[in-house]
């Protein structure tokens, strides 16, 4: 935040072309790839359309993982780009089996690419994506993943993976405002935005950024304040490690699915992502009212669901900077805010089992 508040510099200079170089490289380390990563003022759902947009063009193929809000965001992005878009499609809570996208190569073997959700943030619930890039190496097409709240918080190995292309966004483990789009591309994809057609666009070409990031540069103006933190938080994350990081993500999950289960909440992912946990509210607990009993009687935020989950589930984030005593802050308002509103919880109960976890407390240094 401080880096944040500090003057700007002009952004067609050495200055930022040093800074832009030292991001790139961070970027390497946390994305796990050789492959340079390309950074675009534009949001999460930006660089979505610019991962299709490259890689296919009108009327191609393209298989996607639905698991969630955020896959249908890949297939409402493909259709928007004239492209034909194969459902591949799971009850929400649940992960898309591996075996289902065999399926699907085998029946649409011109596929040109895979949509997939690392963390599908709407229900909790984390996909194989490992398995996935085993599987759509073996075939022509490219593998496109969302990472947009998973990266930095869950493994995401993008060259050992197999994974084409990946795309994250600057305000969920990156820890900074919404505003950047961040997208590793492989070889593999790149051969195809050199060869083969595509979408139209402009803006987002990721061919001109590519270029551009030859001189450590940005083919057009860019969110300068934004890679300035993006910079200090690449930073955090090195210091820690990023391994350190998933494990430390993995274990504030582990202590609010404690704590959420201790509470009589059943988690609602069936595999349940390290990012945020997913639980499922009561049916005689009106969940958008205990979202606002939440943030007006004990100053805190949590998430309610979306669409047509709106009202029934309670979502609780772990990734980014954010610690233990934050976890256990949001577990014991939340334990409070279900205690007034009629729901039997024993005071404390959940609170304890979420701090069992941390016993003994684990070095964070």
């Amino acid at each position: 935040m401080l880096e944040l508040a500090q003057p700007l510099f002009y952004h067609r200079s050495g200055r930022f072309r040093d800074l832009l170089a030292r991001v790139t490289a961070d970027l390497q380390y946390v994305f796990q790839t050789t492959a340079p990563v390309l950074t675009l003022t534009a949001s999460g759902t930006g660089g979505m359309e610019a991962a299709l947009a490259n890689t296919v063009p009108a009327g191609g193929k393209v298989i996607g993982l639905i698991a969630g809000r955020w896959g249908e965001r890949w297939r409402n992005i493909a259709r928007a780009l004239g492209q034909t878009f194969i459902s591949v499609e799971v009850p929400y809570g649940e992960p898309v089996p591996p075996a289902a996208l065999q399926a699907a190569l085998r029946q649409h073997p011109d596929t040109l690419a895979v949509c997939a959700t690392l963390c599908e943030t709407a229900t909790g619930v984390k996909n194989d994506v490992a398995a996935y890039g085993r599987i759509v190496a073996a075939t022509p097409a490219l593998l496109l993943v969302d990472a947009i709240s998973g990266l930095g918080a869950m493994e995401c190995r993008t060259d050992e993976w197999s994974l084409d292309v990946v795309v994250a966004g600057s305000q969920k483990g990156l820890m900074l405002p919404p505003g950047l789009a961040l997208l590793s591309v492989s070889a593999k994809a790149w051969q195809r935005i050199d060869t083969q057609p595509a979408s139209p666009r402009f803006y987002l070409d990721l061919r001109k950024y590519r270029d551009s990031l030859q001189t450590n540069d940005s083919p057009f103006t860019p969110a300068l304040g934004l890679i300035r933190g993006l910079a200090k938080s690449l930073a955090l994350v090195r210091a820690e490690g990023l391994e350190r990081c998933w494990a430390r993500c993995a274990r504030l999950a582990r202590m609010a699915r404690a704590g959420l289960t201790a509470m009589g909440l059943e988690l609602f992912a069936q595999a349940p992502a390290e990012a945020l946990t997913v639980a499922r509210l009561p049916e005689r607990i009106d969940g958008n009212a205990l979202i606002n009993n939440l943030e007006t009687w004990y100053g805190l935020k949590l998430a309610g669901g979306q669409d047509s989950l709106k009202g029934k589930i309670v979502r609780l984030a772990h990734m980014g900077h954010i610690d233990a005593f934050d976890v256990l802050a949001g577990v014991s308002a939340l334990e409070l805010t279900l205690a007034r509103m009629g729901w039997p919880v024993a005071p404390g109960q959940a609170v304890a089992a979420a701090q069992s976890v941390l016993h003994p407390l684990p070095e964070e240094g």
